[in-house]
Order: C-alpha cells, then sequence, then structure tokens
C-alpha cells in the first residue's frame, strides 16, 4: 500500500466553518432615596420600588428593604436589603448580570454587590447589602440620602451562525480618480470662472458640496446663481486651479510652484476665503515649515488676519529669541506687519524671553 504523507492528504481538503454569537444589552438606571431615615421602622419584608425601566426588551424595577427581608431572628433589622425584580413574564430564563452600588453625594461608591442570575419570574438580590450601623453613618454625612446605582446586562441567547471562508480582495476606493477625470474631461461642466484671464470650467453640483460659500454663490440668492460665466478678481490663476483640483481630489496638485511660500500663502488665502478649512490647514502645514527671519513677519500677518490659529503660534514660537527678533524688525515684512497688526505685538512681546538681569 501506498504512503501518503499528512501534507498531501489535506492539501485538498475543503473547510467550513462557523460561530458561536452571544449578545447583550447593558443599561444602567439611578434610583435617587431621599429623608431615608424616615422610611426605618417600616417592617421586614416591607419595601419602596423605583419606577420601572426596560432594558433587552423586559421591564424591571429595583426593590429597597429598609429594615430588611425575611431575616432570621437573630439578624432582624440590622441590614438594609436590595433586589432587583423582572417585571415582565418571560417565556424563557432571561440571563442578567446585575451590580448595585451605592453612591454619595460626590459620587463615591461605599457598596458593591455584583452577581449573575436566570430570572424565570420573581427578583432577586442581596438580603445583607449594607449593615444599618454603616448605612447610618453614611447618611449622617449625605444629608439624609444616597443614590442606589443598578447596572443591569441582559444576555441574549447565543446563536450560531456559518462563517463564508471565501475572502473577497476589495479595491482600494478611487473615487478621487474618477473625480479628477471629471475636472479634466469637461463633461457635464455648466459654469465657468475668469480668473486673470484665464477660463476654468467647473460642475456647480461639486462646488457647492465642498463648500459653502460656493453654494450660496452658484443656488443660493446671489445674482451669480444665474449665471453660467463668473469672473473672480484678486486671485492668481495658478491658485484657482489649485483650489479646482483640491476641490475634486481632496489634495494639493503635484506642482512646483506651491513648494514657494508666497503661492502657499495666497492659496491659504483663497482657502479661508471658500471655508475649505482642510486646505486651509494643510497650507498652514506647510508655511509652518518654511518660516525663518525673511517671511515670519509677513506669515505672522497672513495668519492674524485670516485666523490661523496654529500657523500664527508656530510664527509667535520662532520670535521668542531676541535675537531672531532684533533680525526681524529690519525686514520690510516687520514693518508691513505692525501697520496692518499692530495689536499683535502685545502676542510677541508675551513671548520673548526676558533680557538676562531684567
Amino acid at each position: 500500500m501506498a504512503n501518503s504523507s499528512p501534507s498531501s492528504v489535506n492539501k485538498h481538503i475543503s473547510e467550513t466553518s462557523s460561530r458561536c454569537r452571544t449578545e447583550c444589552v447593558a443599561t444602567a438606571h439611578n434610583f435617587e432615596v431621599t429623608e431615608y431615615s424616615l422610611l426605618e421602622g417600616m417592617g421586614i419584608d416591607k419595601f419602596v420600588s423605583s419606577s420601572t425601566f426596560s432594558v433587552g426588551g423586559y421591564d424591571w424595577n429595583i426593590r429597597i428593604y429598609p429594615d430588611g427581608w425575611n431575616w432570621k431572628e437573630e439578624d432582624k433589622g440590622a441590614y438594609m436589603s436590595v433586589f432587583l425584580r423582572i417585571c415582565s413574564k418571560p417565556t424563557t430564563g432571561v440571563k442578567v448580570k446585575y451590580t448595585f452600588s451605592l453612591l454619595e453625594k460626590d459620587g463615591k461608591v461605599s457598596c458593591l454587590y455584583s452577581e449573575t442570575h436566570t430570572f424565570q419570574s420573581g427578583f432577586w438580590g442581596c438580603p445583607k447589602f449594607i449593615e444599618k450601623s454603616k448605612l447610618k453613618e453614611l447618611l449622617s454625612r449625605n444629608d439624609d440620602c444616597f443614590t442606589l446605582r443598578c447596572v443591569l446586562t441582559v444576555m441574549k441567547e447565543p446563536r450560531t451562525e456559518d462563517v463564508s471562508t471565501v475572502i473577497v480582495q476589495v479595491p482600494q476606493s478611487n473615487l478621487h480618480t474618477h473625480f479628477v477625470n471629471m475636472l479634466k474631461d469637461g463633461e457635464g461642466m455648466d459654469v465657468t470662472f475668469s480668473v486673470g484671464g484665464q477660463q476654468f470650467s467647473a460642475h456647480r453640483c461639486v462646488l457647492a458640496a465642498r463648500s459653502l460659500v460656493f453654494k450660496a454663490e452658484l443656488f443660493g440668492q446671489m445674482k451669480e446663481t444665474a449665471m453660467k460665466h463668473i469672473k473672480i478678481d484678486d486671485m492668481d490663476p495658478s491658485v484657482f486651479e489649485a483650489l479646482l483640483h483640491f476641490i475634486y481630489t481632496d489634495s494639493l496638485p503635484s506642482d512646483s510652484d506651491l513648494d514657494r511660500n508666497v503661492e502657499l500663502q495666497h492659496l491659504l488665502v483663497a482657502a479661508d476665503r471658500y471655508g475649505l478649512d482642510q486646505l486651509k490647514a494643510m497650507c498652514e502645514g506647510k508655511l509652518c515649515q518654511k518660516i525663518d527671519v525673511q517671511t515670519v513677519a509677513t506669515t505672522l500677518a497672513l495668519a492674524e488676519q485670516h485666523h490661523a490659529a496654529q500657523h500664527k503660534d508656530a510664527c509667535l514660537r520662532h520670535l521668542s529669541s531676541q535675537e531672531v527678533l532684533r533680525a526681524v524688525k529690519e525686514t520690510d515684512g516687520f514693518k508691513h506687519l505692525t501697520a496692518s497688526c499692530p495689536w499683535i505685538m502685545m502676542d510677541i512681546l508675551e513671548k520673548v524671553a526676558p533680557p538676562s538681569g531684567a
């Protein structure tokens, strides 16, 4: 008889799998008791009840027995009892895990009890939850009140399910590629922008979906709503082109001009103008990496005027050295900063280290 190795025998065996899944539902109920001392002496097996609350498709409430429940003669009146009661009538047993916590005014837990039980009906809990002597001390420092917190977890019936062993490889999202093609192909474009003598076409719906400013211009009460050709002033064509690229792709174009400080500043201004917070943050991040003596003053003015908080903080940190600040004061950018944002000087003074010996 020919011998077969284990590897050759198992090589072509098909496999199936299954899984046992157990689910649960958890809820917490807080039962506040005030002027508790008035409840003492109501008698053995006498209780006060919380309102009814639902967990896992069943109704529950909490019972507190101030003078205890069903005590032996020697334990009568020595403990406060606490029970959980199922108000519904389940057709099968309901397995639950419940925890009782006695909370003081400051949220401190003074007593804790936890148990797992399968309820068919009736109530279940802790006859000796807390001694009366300890409870009296707690009440004296909590204005005669406490909160009983019950965290109840209802466990559903376990179920077995088949598990598919077929692994389907899901391709990476190519949504951005389709939008790039929309921008390049020009199909369906219904609005044209004139920027610095150049024409840029786009889709109204895409612009409106990405920018609330564009939405107001193209679908609101503004005059641009009915226009197919819109002129944009005070913006360089390359900046608007980068803006459109971001709107369609969620990324910056791979353009070397955007590595330059001035172009990034202009793009940040455009992003702020059209409410594109993500693009604005991307520009801030790149500008923060380019801060030096010659650019810090102009970029700080830009950050202040366009509420670029992270960029502003980076500029102020750069100016925190007195040596750097002296060099920056000699630049034209600093003159522009003091003229356009004179109040920023107070922020700079707070950052600059005091002179030695001061």
